[in-house]
């Protein structure tokens, strides 16, 4: 039986706990605000906000968070993506306290001193540049952009230019009107009492005005590109499909679609583009979801004299998911919650899940995950392999 608890406190801040045994905890700190939230000329923000959280505080310098937290035995970092911001820590369930202060101090009070602000806009560009040379996550990335116009379809770090441009005035008062408790969410895994963690939330809470923050439209469509660069030996490709949104009806449909089509060795992509035919040594599905979007991805690498054949071949079997069997759809099912029993171990994984289902308006529901799955039927699933349009980008040489 799981032990989970829910409160908001006074100031807004939504605090989730799940009490485990184990004597590890994870804890994070998360804002509804990330790259879905930017204009074109804002591109890249939430990102760099993201990493001048870590440069120091009133009470620390950046040398001085990481030492207290790693100094316990501690691991500590942060990611951004469409939609949300975070930053946590995996640690000993005994130093809550001082992990806890800690994060609450760079989530809340970072003060983004001048020399880092521009020091951190060069570190920032070459974590760009590395994921441009990087054929696979390229190509990745690149889908998205087929997938959608500007603003959502741009990289979440943004172009260079727009990176190189932000002064610590901008990107300081934007942390201000977005890092609100209304704004964010405490998650706490663990072996720690709830009535721990409400004490320490409210010990370390600030008051901060809410500001309502403002959306793009999303724009959906559906483009092909092809991409050369001379120094490279292999085609990377992608096909996009729009797929439905977080809390569609047929989200769980299809995510037991992608798990079929292309999640792992056992999926449809992987025994006859790869094994039967010999064509690739990578092929797969990833589908991801937000409260406005949904897309799903094929990917491949092959030999650029293949691009077409594997394309074709790719193309065959989304449409042959027309033919899922009853079968099928059961070994699917408890594939996939085997496979998320599985990841579900680690704390930091639900703290992470648990930060989804609050994004999308209610965290109980990743209790519900098993239950949504079973209820998927096997035309709910073949509905999706109706999708005749799709998107498509090459890199290769």
């Amino acid at each position: 039986m799981v032990e989970f608890s829910k409160k908001v406190l006074s100031n807004g801040l939504t605090v989730l706990h799940e009490k485990r045994d184990v004597p590890v905890t994870t804890v994070m700190l998360g804002t509804k605000y990330g790259s879905r939230y930017e204009t074109e000329s804002e591109k890249g923000m939430a990102h760099f906000i993201e990493h001048l959280c870590f440069k120091g505080t009133e009470k620390r310098t950046a040398k001085e968070i990481a030492k207290e937290i790693e100094g316990v035995g501690g691991i500590l970092n942060a990611f951004t993506s469409e939609e949300v911001t975070a930053y946590h820590a995996k640690f000993p369930s005994v130093h809550l306290k001082k992990v806890v202060e800690v994060l609450f101090d760079i989530y809340y009070n970072p003060i983004f001193p001048e020399e880092d602000v521009k020091r951190e806009a060069e570190v920032i560009c070459e974590e760009i540049k590395m994921y441009y040379d990087n054929p696979r996550a390229h190509t990745l990335e690149s889908i998205k952009e087929q997938c959608y116009a500007k603003p959502f379809g741009m990289f979440i770090g943004g172009p260079q230019e727009n990176v190189r441009g932000m002064t610590r005035e901008i990107l300081l008062k934007k942390h201000r009107e977005v890092y609100t408790p209304h704004n964010s969410v405490m998650i706490v895994v663990g072996n720690n009492s709830f009535e721990e963690v409400l004490k320490l939330a409210e010990e370390f809470q600030i008051e901060r005005a809410f500001n309502k923050i403002s959306k793009p439209e999303i724009i959906e469509r559906t483009a092909k590109e092809e991409e050369h660069r001379s120094n490279l030996q292999q085609s990377n490709i992608a096909l996009g499909f729009h797929f439905p949104k977080a809390n569609d009806t047929n989200r769980f449909a299809a995510e037991v679609f992608s798990d079929i089509l292309g999640g792992g060795m056992s999926s449809r992509l992987f025994t006859e583009v790869r094994e039967k035919r010999g064509l690739v040594y990578g092929v797969k599905t990833a589908f991801d979801s937000g409260v406005d979007y949904g897309y799903l991805m094929i990917w491949a690498g092959t030999d650029p004299s293949k691009v077409e054949e594997v394309k074709a071949v790719c193309l065959e079997e989304f449409r042959k998911m027309a033919n899922l069997t009853e079968e099928e759809l059961t070994e699917a099912k408890t594939k996939l919650l085997g496979s998320n029993k599985v990841s579900l171990e680690s704390s930091d994984e639900v703290a992470r899940e648990l930060l989804v289902s609050w994004i999308e308006g209610k965290p109980e529901s990743f209790y519900n995950f098993e239950k949504e799955i079973l209820k998927v039927t096997l035309e709910d699933v073949k509905k999706l392999a109706e999708k005749t349009e799709f998107s498509f980008f090459s890199l290769g040489p």
